[in-house]
């Protein structure tokens, strides 16, 4: 048993006791933050006269070391040590001896954790919002080539209006920049260092804790050193941001699924992202739309845990919080995945541009703006609703579209009704006259997408 305390106690850990409270299985995660940490204390001890100038190179080679090794695989990461931090250290003291035991001055273990799980946080923010940004990109390119690609819009699940393929894809476009910039606010939000806070009381020695921080990047030291040790809000946050990420992704992989499907056909999902059946030949099954639907319960479930592992600690630090690693490691990981993977299936998907545009000319996406043409003709709207109402009853009867009815027809209904109706109420029209800004007509359309392209040279 490898750990950094023990002097005040008369016998040796359980070994199950042990076991429960080694973090080393999954912290090893964080042997680069540790030692980038690490580096930059005995970096600042140095410049406040608390290390030689001999004691911190020898200590910053050690590290280094011991990193690059690492990293080539020819030193491993035992579980005989505690955690991290006691590799880390033991490992450095066995190498360079006196000088590796002064590493820790001025130093807790847990502002040292606290130190490292944000750094470690800190960088799968930036790392996100790259997979974000790729996302973006891919549903911009969709929007720019489909402005003119006719579908039918829902409420309730059922047919309401016309619109374009552009349009419904400029609607997960907002869900996703919005996603970005909550990260960007994290990040501020995040961006100070608890490093030099001690156990929760500070130290003694005259640290630097200004510069410390400005060394690791950090916009300054963080101002309360109970808080310090003891914050895990922006653990909350993070997660809080990637249940998000997760919900926006479930939603675009369910409507995924629908128009998969072989009454919709909007969608073909492209062979290298798809499954098959053990027993059914014929099956071509859009198994990414549903994992990563799936898999949105499991980040679900690290925040909820987080939550509920916070929510009755009194402070300052307690051994509770080793469990905001586990769940965090691996909810980035699933929406690492899930973002690359939702990708690359959207941008090697293919739209049935033709079968999308007959869906919208069912269903009576337009009769919003027959009422509409009524209402132009001096109808009063509420007048013109029943109307149309009764219009899509008889359209009903007959199995027909209300732009399918004669003009005899419809003048029986509405003596009103002119020749001029059906380019009223065509596809074509009754898109492109929606121009108000975040509307589907072409040129609101290419207004959204210059600022769009805007937003995204940004990140």
């Amino acid at each position: 048993m490898a750990q950094l305390w023990g002097g005040r106690f008369t016998k040796q850990t359980d070994q199950m006791v042990y076991d429960f409270n080694a973090s080393i299985r999954f912290d090893k995660r964080l042997l680069q933050q540790d030692i980038e940490g690490s580096i930059a204390h005995v970096v600042m001890l140095e410049k406040q006269g608390i290390l030689t100038c001999e004691e911190k190179d020898a200590i910053v080679k050690g590290l280094t070391e011991i990193r690059e090794e690492v990293e080539a695989g020819r030193l491993d990461i035992s579980t005989q040590y505690e955690d991290v931090h006691s590799f880390v250290e033991a490992t450095l003291i066995d190498r360079i001896g006196d000088a590796g035991k002064k590493m820790h001055t001025g130093r807790s273990r847990n502002d040292q954790v606290a130190l490292d799980m944000k750094l470690y946080v800190r960088g799968e923010v930036l790392a996100i919002q790259e997979e974000l940004k790729e996302l973006l990109t891919t549903l911009l390119h969709l929007m720019e080539d489909n402005l003119e690609t006719y579908m039918p819009g829902f409420t309730h699940l059922q047919k309401a209006q016309p619109t374009t393929l552009a349009h419904h894809m400029g609607a997960y476009f907002e869900m996703f920049k919005r996603d970005a910039q909550r990260l960007q606010d994290i990040y501020r939000r995040m961006n100070y260092c608890p490093l030099g806070a001690g156990a929760f009381a500070g130290t003694t020695y005259p640290l630097d804790r200004t510069y410390t921080a400005s060394l690791l990047g950090f916009e300054g030291p963080t101002l309360n050193s109970m808080d310090s040790v003891s914050d895990r809000d922006y653990v909350i946050e993070f997660l809080s941001a990637l249940s998000t990420i997760m919900m926006h992704l479930s939603r675009f992989s369910e409507e995924i699924i629908i128009w998969n499907s072989n009454e919709y056909r909007f969608v073909e999902v492209d062979d290298a992202f798809s499954t098959g059946s053990s027993i059914m030949p014929q099956k071509k099954n859009p198994d990414i739309a549903e994992l990563v639907r799936g898999k949105t319960g499991r980040v679900y479930g690290a925040l909820v845990s987080i939550l509920t592992t916070m929510k009755g600690l009194p402070l300052a630090y307690n051994k509770d919080m080793q469990e905001d690693k586990e769940v965090t490691f691996d909810a980035i990981d699933t929406v690492k995945d899930c973002l690359r993977l939702f990708d690359g299936m959207l941008s090697t998907m293919k739209f049935n541009h033709e079968i999308m545009e007959k869906s919208a000319m069912k269903g009576f996406t337009n009769a919003t703006d027959a009422a509409d043409y009524l209402v132009g003709k001096g109808v009063p709207f509420r007048d013109a609703h029943g109307i149309i109402g009764q219009l899509v009853l008889h359209c009903l009867d007959k199995g027909c579209a209300i732009d399918e009815l004669s003009i005899e027809e419809l003048q029986k209904i509405s003596p009103v009704f002119e020749a001029d109706v059906y380019d009223a109420i065509s596809l074509k029209t009754c898109v492109e006259k929606r121009l108000t800004t975040g509307g589907p007509g072409r040129q609101a359309m290419l207004d959204t997408i210059e600022m769009q392209k805007a937003y995204l040279n940004t990140l």
